[in-house]
């Protein structure tokens, strides 16, 4: 400090119990255990850019700001721990909007740093001044705008408690230039890290009401047909422990949202896999012909419902929760549990065990029979690519899947290859699942991948994108070339913005409007060999399997592997958007065999409401 001539007569600098608002946030990100901060340098936050010189902690420097944001999701997905974000005022701040409102769908935890002009500028239309507390006031679990400089420790840790207590989210802490900046003497202060902190109002409901898990217990004892719906609270509780244990000591068949996938493993027999609009056929009708519905940290989503009158009408419904808001958003429980997920479960499981499980339940076999004979009749289905003709996307997910290590994390963007990865990789251990489910944002792939390889440098990841994604936020390659952050993409070329090439097909007669984008434009081997990537282009299926290999060989710098996929290739099953979940589409080469069991089932109701009615007739006549 003394080196600096303009403050070297500053007693306020000379000092060593003395720090600087820039000083300040640094020294608080270390306290709280922060080993990576994603981020991009501008005006309003390079004060704070200069301490970073002398820390210990990580700057991953990103070529555009809304990579910084999803890196900071990807980290969190993977490790658990908060990501981190930082970024200048301005466009910069509303670059990192996106990240924010993807990390509030899908509970991320994460902290967002933003620089701001100095306090007497804000109002003034200053140079890359915004209202940024204002704009992300809706899509953050809270915000802070800091005034004095002292006050940066304990708005850092509030940050990091609100952030990761309760259901987790983003908070964004926005910085004025002045209170950092080390030329300023005000923004000086006695440096004092809180142990204690005060926030009124936030007590986050984490243990379960007891008379809520003794009337959730009684509900489960009942049921014939019931179906663990498991979101993705239950990875934010680091429950997938108790989920399994409570799953086999009930014997309950287990469904994974799309945000849930490796909550419970794939290959375990009670696992059906993902429900929804893109779910396989056994997971949706489950929930539809169940009796009971034990929501588990899941929000009963529009994908997962459909039509919501007609979601599984003849369920109860158990729902777990922390946030007491989702209690009757969609659905109205029977029992409402407010709590945090791993908590109650294992509470569930403390009360179970005082109890003969076996002989306290009906017997479910016939049901377990039932939904056997579902996964048996339609399972997940397509047709191979013959010699000669481009790659079905199924058949690569699932030599990436067989070729790559079992803990593999698979971060993925949005649209038709998000929903294959979803469907054919075989999920066995949580935290190996990445997407963005609630907000949908195309681009989130890649650098989601980077901060997840940041986060867990020792394991395999893959980054599965389509080119419509790969095109939004590819330049983040240059990031993991640079910083030594060797994450490898699996780049589905189908030419198309798929997903809605496939709902224009279907449902606008195949009017196909602004969707086409080219195999060929732009070369994506030659683009991503600039960005300092191997890369390699597959357009035969036995060519598949030794370039894989070959990626999974490189761990040096990124790799790039361009598929050359099928273009009318389209997901199923599928429920019509706004449609019933009994109105699920599934395979062609399925679809008239489901369409004679519903016609054999339509016949047998009749049949059945036909004879009780004439009983009720001979009952009336008796009496």
């Amino acid at each position: 400090m003394a080196d600096n001539p303009a403050m070297a007569d500053n007693p306020a600098t000379t000092d060593p119990d003395r720090l600087n608002g820039g000083e300040a946030l640094i020294r608080s990100l270390e306290l709280e255990g922060v080993e990576v901060v994603f981020g991009y340098p501008g005006g309003a936050i390079l004060p704070v850019y200069d301490p970073i010189i002398e820390s210990p902690l990580r700057h991953v420097l990103v070529r555009h700001e809304q990579g910084a944001g999803h890196m900071a999701e990807g980290y969190a997905h993977a490790t658990g721990k908060p990501g981190v974000c930082m970024v200048t005022s301005g466009p910069a701040a509303t670059n990192v909007v996106t990240p924010l409102a993807d990390a509030m769908l899908d509970s991320v935890p994460m902290v967002c740093i933003t620089g701001q002009v100095a306090l007497a500028a804000i109002g003034t239309d200053a140079f890359q001044e915004c209202d940024t507390t204002g704009i992300t006031r809706s899509i953050t679990k809270h915000n802070f705008l800091v005034t004095r400089a002292e006050d940066i420790p304990r708005t850092i840790r509030e940050a990091f408690h609100i952030a990761t207590t309760g259901r987790p989210g983003p908070v964004l802490v926005d910085i004025p230039k002045n209170i950092v900046d080390a030329n300023n003497p005000d923004a000086y202060f006695d440096w004092e890290w809180p142990t204690e902190f005060d926030l009124p109002g936030y007590i986050p409901n984490v243990t379960p009401a007891a008379d809520s898990i003794e009337a959730a217990v009684e509900l489960m004892l009942q049921a014939e047909r019931p179906v663990l719906y498991v979101g993705g609270g239950v990875l934010k509780a680091r429950g997938a422990n108790a989920l399994r244990e409570l799953a086999e000591t009930m014997g309950f068949p287990v469904v994974t949202t799309l945000m849930a996938r490796g909550a419970f493993p794939d290959s375990h027999e009670l696992c059906l896999g993902m429900p929804g609009m893109h779910g396989n056929y056994t997971a949706i009708t489950a929930i539809q012909q169940s009796d009971l519905l034990i929501a588990m940290g899941s929000r009963f989503d529009d994908r997962v419902t459909g039509k919501v009158g007609a979601f599984a009408p003849d369920a109860k419904v158990i729902h777990v929760d922390i946030d007491p808001a989702e209690q009757g958003k969609v659905r109205m429980p029977d029992v409402p549990v407010v709590g945090d997920c791993r908590i109650a479960m294992e509470l569930m499981l403390e009360r179970l065990k005082t109890l003969d499980v076996a002989s306290a339940q009906p017997d479910i076999t016939p049901w377990r029979q039932q939904v056997s004979g579902w996964q048996e009749k339609y399972p997940l289905t397509y047709e191979q690519s013959a010699d000669g003709q481009l790659l079905k996307p199924q058949y690569v997910i699932e030599r990436l899947r067989d070729l790559s290590p079992n803990d593999t994390i698979v971060c993925s963007g949005v649209g038709q290859h998000q929903m294959w990865a979803s469907q054919y990789w075989t999920f066995d251990h949580p935290y190996t699942w990445i997407n963005s489910g609630g907000l949908g944002t195309m681009g989130f792939s890649i650098p989601a991948a980077v901060g997840a390889k940041a986060g867990m440098p020792d394991r395999t990841v893959w980054a599965v994108d389509g080119d419509g994604n790969f095109q939004m936020t590819a330049q983040e390659l240059v990031t993991a070339s640079v910083e030594r952050i060797p994450i490898k993409v699996a780049l589905m070329n189908n030419a198309y913005l798929g997903m809605v090439r496939q709902w224009q097909s279907l449902f606008y007669e195949e009017r196909l409007s602004e969707v086409y984008l080219s195999h060929d434009m732009p070369d994506y081997v030659k683009w991503a060999e600039a960005m300092g990537c191997v890369a390699f282009r597959v357009e035969e299926p036995d060519e598949v399997d030794a370039v894989i290999a070959k990626a999974n060989e490189i761990n040096d710098r990124p790799v790039v592997v361009e598929f050359r996929c099928h273009s009318e290739e389209n997901v199923f099953p599928m429920v019509p958007a706004g449609g019933s979940n009994d109105d699920v589409i599934v395979d062609p080469s399925q679809q008239d065999s489901l369409d004679a069991d519903r016609e054999a089932a339509a016949e047998a109701r009749a049949e059945a409401e036909a004879r009780a009615a004439r009983l009720g007739r001979g009952q009336g006549g008796a009496s």
